[in-house]
């Protein structure tokens, strides 16, 4: 059983997507810090919000306190989990980061997305078995 299960989830806070999703917030902005000046408003820019977005839909689709609206969070926080993971590739492929900065941002990204699928299957089995609240 996870630890998230053995205790309650009281708060946005105590999921572990929302966590992971936190800390990948933080490591988008520490890498941004380092593009050219030219990219503040372009993919550095474009990196930040998309970063915000996954953990702020996640936050947000918990508060709403329905089943169904909260899916639909986290099926937008999971398009901003793919369009980061895309824009970290570009990056990549610009040299905007190391070898080394992209495989850690590209593990904390798809450790996130592995965590928001998981507790998107878990929500839409509780969906399918009946219950909505």
């Amino acid at each position: 059983m996870t630890e998230q299960k053995r205790e309650a989830v009281r708060t946005y806070r105590d999921l572990t997507a929302w966590q992971k999703a936190f800390d990948l917030c933080a490591d988008v902005y520490h890498a941004t810090k380092r593009f050219p000046r030219s990219e503040v408003y372009g993919l550095a820019g474009q990196m930040q919000r998309a970063a915000v977005s996954i953990p702020s839909n996640i936050a947000e689709g918990f508060g709403r306190r329905t089943t169904p609206d909260f899916l639909r969070s986290l099926y937008i926080a999971y398009g901003s989990i793919c369009e980061i993971q895309t824009q970290a590739l570009l990056a990549t492929k610009l040299c905007y980061l190391s070898d080394k900065e992209a495989d850690r941002l590209l593990q904390s990204i798809g450790d996130t997305e592995r965590l928001t699928k998981a507790l998107i299957r878990a929500l839409e089995r509780k969906l399918s078995s009946g219950s909505s609240t």
